[in-house]
């Protein structure tokens, strides 16, 4: 069944290898025999490997557990951290049981800018072009592993470059927001300069993250200080 969904609704060119779908999966059974059933955890696993439609994700989130999602999340990402694009299908809503102080405590901090608005972004990018600074925009997720993994070293480089901006933008909240910015996996960083996209990276790899910032700063001439 599971093999039936995953050729019929994933597209072609998504597709992983076979052999490491069953490296990975037979790797997650013989450790993690916590999860409900074997049916349930391979069709959880295609979810969050596979782009599966937003129908598919809607039939089957009924039978998978917010936990079992996270700890997939989490499992993927410590099997295999240079697999950076575990794929979120369409944005797994928070269960009703989430407190929503739970991501300001996990994400937010030093001078990373929590955004759950189109208004606050519609802000702090105004407030980013008067002041010159580049912006850093994190498309992130409270249940996703590598979220927050990669989290505390993204509040770090906040501290480490006050003249930059950054944002993390909670994709639970703005769903819509982040689908027109076509956010398939997170962490999805965008990097903005007067609100024009002039980078990109998606994944948790710190090193990818630090080059990419020194990059942009490196490429990108101090705007002029104001008087």
């Amino acid at each position: 069944f599971i093999s039936n969904l995953v050729s019929l609704l994933t597209p072609r060119r998504r597709f992983l290898p076979f052999f490491i779908l069953e490296h990975q999966k037979n790797r997650y059974f013989q450790s993690h025999s916590q999860f409900s059933s074997s049916s349930l955890f391979l069709l959880s696993f295609s979810v969050k490997i596979f782009n599966l439609s937003s129908l598919v994700v809607r039939l089957i989130k009924p039978l998978i557990s917010k936990r079992e999602l996270q700890k997939i999340d989490f499992i993927i990402f410590q099997a295999n951290p240079n697999f950076q694009n575990i794929q979120m299908g369409s944005c797994v809503s928070k269960g009703k049981e989430d407190d929503d102080s739970v991501h300001k405590v996990e994400f937010s901090g030093g001078n990373v800018h929590l955004i759950t608005t189109k208004e606050s972004w519609d802000e702090k990018l105004a407030e980013a072009a008067r002041d010159g600074k580049i912006v850093i925009a994190n498309f992130s997720a409270t249940w996703c592993g590598p979220c927050k993994i990669v989290a505390p070293f993204y509040i770090e480089l906040s501290e480490k470059h006050p003249s930059l901006m950054f944002l993390i933008v909670d994709v639970d909240e703005l769903s819509d927001f982040s689908s027109s910015w076509d956010i398939k996996a997170t962490p999805t960083f965008f990097f903005l300069k007067n609100g024009e996209q002039i980078g990109k990276l998606v994944g948790a790899n710190k090193p990818e993250l630090q080059k990419k910032i020194t990059s942009i700063i490196d490429s990108v001439p101090e705007s002029p200080q104001r008087p």
